[in-house]
C-alpha cells in the first residue's frame, strides 16, 4: 500500500520540474484542484492526466522489499483493494484541497461514514451524534452499529453542551453533518470541536453538502467525511466516499480514550498504530483505516471512479460558484411565492442559526440545497414532484442537473415519524438540489409545478 501524507512532506514519485525548479504551491482552491498532490505527469508516457491504473496487483520489489511493504515499513502498492496509484493521486489532491494531512478514498460515502466510526469504536463503546443526519447515516448509526455493540447517542446540536453531557469514558467520537440535510442549519463545528478536545474526543464532520464553502478542519474538526458521489464527482456518474485526516488531533495524549490506536495489533508484529505511524512518519488514524478496515472489509474504490473524482475536483470550485448563485435565486423566488408556506435556506434563517451560517460559510455562499413546504402539506408536495419537467426526481444531491425529492417518503422513509421530525423532515417537506442550468429555466419549471400542485 502507498503510505503518503501531505504533499509537503512526501517525495514526488514523478520527475521534478525542469532545471530543478521547486513544485509550485498555492493556497487557492482553483489551483490546488488542478495541481494538488505530488503527481505532475506520468514519467513513462509524459501524460498530464492521471492514468487509470486498471490493475488488481503489483510486481513486488524482491523478497526483502516485499517484507517491508507487508510490514508497512516502506511505501508502495500491494493490491488494489488497499491502494492504487490513481486512487493515491485523488487522495493527495483531496487532502490538500481540504487542508488535511492525508485521505483515504472508499467505495461509497456510507463506507466512509462507517469506517470513520469503526476505526475508533468497538463493541461496548459509544459515539455522540447530532440528530440532524441524512437518513442513511441515521439508520447506520441507530440500527446497524447497534448490532456491532456500538451505541449512538443522538443529541440536539442547538445545544453544543449536549455533547459533553452525553460523553462518558467509553465515548470514542462525536459526529455531525456540517450542513445537515435536510434541516440546513449549520452545525456548531468550532464549539463542539472545542468540547471534544477537552474530553479527548475527536469531532468527525460529514461535509458532503458543502465542500470548499465550509472548511471543517479550520474550525477544529479532527476528521472530515465525504460522499464523493455528490459535489466532488458532480455529474452523477460514480459512487465513492472519502475520509480526510486533519493530522492535528492529539491521539497520544488520550491513550485510554482510543484503545484501537494504542493497543498492540497482532496482525502487524504486535505494534500499536501510534508506534507504527511514528516509525514511518505518518498519521495513525488514517493509516489504521487503510491497513485494517479497508484490508479486512474491502470497501475499495475502483480506479475508474477515482479517475472520475479527479476530473470532478478539477472543476469543483467553478461549479460551486454557479450552484450557489442559482440556489440563492431559486430560494428568493420560492420565498415570494404565495403557495409556499416556508423556505428552508441558510440565508433566511434567524437568530443563532443565521449567525452561525454567516461565520461558517465562505462569504457570499449558502450552499446549493433549498428546502420548502407547500401550503397543502404532504399531498401538495407529492403533486409538485409529479408535475416537474426539468428537475429530476431522484435520491441524490450535488449533481450538475437540478434534482427534487420528497424525503418523508423516500430518503428518510425508514425512520419513524418522530425521528423524521428530529432530522428536520416534515410530511410536506420538499428538497431541491440546485444544478447548473439557467436559473430562469429552473424558476419557470418550479412555478409551473407549484401552480399545478
Amino acid at each position: 500500500m502507498t503510505i503518503h501524507q501531505s504533499p509537503e512532506t512526501v517525495e514526488p514519485e514523478v520527475a521534478p520540474p525542469p532545471h530543478g525548479a521547486p513544485a509550485f504551491k498555492s493556497r487557492h482552491a482553483e489551483t490546488i484542484a488542478l495541481h494538488g498532490g505530488s503527481f505532475r505527469f506520468d514519467p513513462t508516457s509524459g501524460a498530464v492526466a492521471v492514468p487509470i491504473y486498471q490493475t488488481s496487483s503489483y510486481q513486488l520489489p524482491g523478497t526483502e522489499g516485499a517484507d517491508k511493504l507487508f510490514a508497512l515499513e516502506a511505501a508502495g502498492h500491494l493490491y488494489t483493494r488497499v491502494s492504487n496509484p490513481t486512487q493515491d493521486a485523488f487522495e493527495q489532491r483531496l487532502a490538500e484541497l481540504e487542508g488535511g494531512a492525508a485521505a483515504l478514498a472508499l467505495a461509497s460515502g456510507q463506507a466512509a461514514s462507517a469506517f470513520a466510526i469503526l476505526n475508533l469504536a468497538r463493541s461496548g463503546d459509544n459515539i455522540v451524534s447530532s440528530a440532524g443526519l441524512y437518513g442513511g447515516t441515521w439508520a447506520l448509526f441507530a440500527a446497524t452499529l447497534k448490532t456491532f455493540g456500538i451505541e449512538t447517542r443522538f443529541v440536539d446540536a442547538e445545544d453544543p453542551e449536549a455533547f459533553a453531557r452525553a460523553t462518558d469514558e467509553r465515548t470514542r467520537a462525536y459526529y455531525a453533518e456540517s450542513l445537515p440535510n435536510p434541516k440546513l442549519e449549520v452545525f456548531p463545528i468550532a464549539e463542539v470541536a472545542a468540547i471534544g478536545r477537552r474530553h479527548g474526543v475527536p469531532l468527525i464532520v460529514d461535509n458532503t453538502a458543502a465542500p470548499l464553502i465550509i472548511r471543517p478542519l479550520e474550525h477544529g474538526a479532527a476528521i472530515v467525511v465525504y460522499s464523493t458521489t455528490k459535489y466532488i464527482g458532480g455529474h452523477g456518474t460514480s459512487i465513492g466516499g472519502a475520509i480526510v485526516d486533519s493530522g492535528t488531533f492529539p491521539w497520544t495524549e488520550h491513550r485510554e480514550r482510543h484503545p484501537n490506536l494504542h493497543e498492540p495489533d497482532p496482525s502487524y508484529q504486535g505494534k500499536t498504530w501510534i508506534e507504527k505511524a511514528d516509525a514511518i512518519g505518518f498519521h495513525p488514524y488514517i493509516l489504521r483505516a487503510r491497513a485494517v478496515l479497508l484490508r479486512d472489509l474491502g470497501a475499495a474504490i475502483s480506479p475508474q471512479n477515482a479517475f472520475q473524482f479527479i476530473q470532478g475536483l478539477e472543476t469543483l470550485p467553478l461549479r460551486l460558484r454557479q450552484h450557489n448563485e442559482n440556489a440563492e435565486k431559486v430560494a428568493e423566488f420560492l420565498k415570494g411565492h404565495p403557495k409556499v408556506e416556508r423556505v428552508i435556506f441558510p440565508k433566511f434563517q434567524e437568530g443563532e442559526a443565521k449567525a452561525r451560517a454567516e461565520r461558517t460559510f465562505k462569504p457570499g455562499t449558502y450552499g446549493a440545497l433549498v428546502g420548502f413546504e407547500l401550503k397543502g402539506g404532504r399531498e401538495a408536495g407529492r403533486r409538485f414532484i409529479d408535475n416537474l419537467q426539468l428537475f429530476y426526481h431522484l435520491a441524490n444531491i450535488g449533481d450538475a442537473r437540478s434534482l427534487a425529492i420528497h424525503p418523508s417518503t423516500t430518503t428518510h422513509s425508514q425512520l419513524s415519524i418522530e425521528d423524521q421530525l428530529s432530522t428536520g423532515v416534515t410530511p410536506g417537506y420538499v428538497r431541491l438540489s440546485i444544478g447548473l442550468e439557467h436559473p430562469d429555466d429552473l424558476i419557470a419549471d418550479l412555478d409551473r409545478a407549484i401552480g399545478l400542485s
